[in-house]
């Protein structure tokens, strides 16, 4: 069955209140209190066992993880890794839900939400800050790839109603679905992000952050401080999770960015891990995207070595 299309969105009740809460959070955030930061990573560790998985995450100094591989359906394995992970003081930030719920093929874009929805289901059963997608793609070829429709309205309201779908089916109270701003699918902007949360209309949908998906320009790149402080004092009331990349500008005869070690770019992590630590909810930062141990040891060395430097300490 089609995605029908949203001709009227219903009052935003809840979302309103939550409005007048993030303003009054924004506009006290420059004198709000450092909290220590949740970083975490993947870890390597030839193991399934939860217990050891929470292990290993602690002792490489991390508080937060990606959650183990496991079916919402299977009880005893995910309240193991629950209670694991509760145990150890390791929050699960998030369980990945990476699915095109735009894909244009009709069947396609069925099952894909079916398995969005498991994985809602899941974070909620291990108990995860989030459930994370992006909105997807009419692209038929690559699911997160650029289209002419991507920032249409059509997309727009079907971004709604997959979000809202998500959410009735699994009815979390424990979790939160999230999608990630990309810069050429909704939402490419805070503003966008504020729209698509009243839009939605859910108190189980939440804000992710990852500033590095929407720096898609030579401002965005060089002022990415102000776009940081932007995301945070207009999201980060609704922040569940966030990821930690940098960007190095490969130059060609058109601009393209290139994800790099963080420390090895221009992201300002200064200006990144001091909204973080001063969000008025607390909100895992998360290593992504990189190639062996070695390389996120380089990275959580940054990072800590940026809080270090700016007084934000780490969980």
């Amino acid at each position: 069955m089609d995605i029908p299309r949203v001709s009227h969105l219903p009052p935003a009740s809840h979302t309103r209140r939550a409005f007048v809460a993030a303003a009054a959070s924004a506009s006290m955030m420059s004198a709000a209190p450092q909290r220590p930061i949740r970083l975490g990573a993947p870890v390597f560790l030839d193991s399934d066992d939860p217990e050891e998985l929470a292990q290993e995450h602690k002792s490489l100094g991390y508080s937060a993880a990606y959650c183990p591989d496991a079916r919402s359906s299977d009880r005893e394995r995910t309240e193991t890794i629950r209670k694991a992970f509760s145990e150890a003081d390791v929050t699960i930030a998030e369980v990945g839900a990476w699915k095109n719920m735009l894909d244009p093929d009709t069947e396609k874009r069925r099952d894909n939400l079916r398995y969005v929805i498991e994985r809602l289901a899941l974070a909620e059963a291990v108990g995860a800050r989030c459930c994370v997608n992006i909105a997807g793609s009419y692209d038929p070829e690559v699911w997160f790839g650029p289209h002419p429709k991507n920032l249409t309205q059509e997309a727009f309201d079907a971004t709604v109603e997959n979000c809202r779908k998500v959410i009735d089916e699994v009815r979390p109270t424990r979790t939160k679905f999230s999608i990630e701003m990309m810069g050429w699918v909704w939402p490419d902007s805070p503003d966008a992000y504020l729209r698509l949360i009243r839009a939605v209309d859910r108190e189980a949908f939440g804000v992710h952050i990852d500033v590095c998906n929407i720096i898609n320009s030579p401002r965005r790149f060089y002022g990415n401080a102000d776009l940081i402080r932007e995301c945070f004092q207009k999201l980060g009331h609704w922040a569940v999770s966030c990821h930690a990349k940098d960007l190095a500008w490969e130059v060609e005869l058109n601009v393209h960015f290139v994800e790099v070690i963080p420390g090895r770019g221009q992201v300002d992590y200064r200006a990144y891990l001091t909204e973080l630590s001063r969000a008025s909810v607390e909100a895992p930062l998360m290593i992504e995207h990189l190639k062996g141990p070695e390389e996120y040891l380089e990275a959580s060395n940054y990072i800590r070595r940026v809080g270090s430097d700016i007084g934000v300490g780490f969980v």
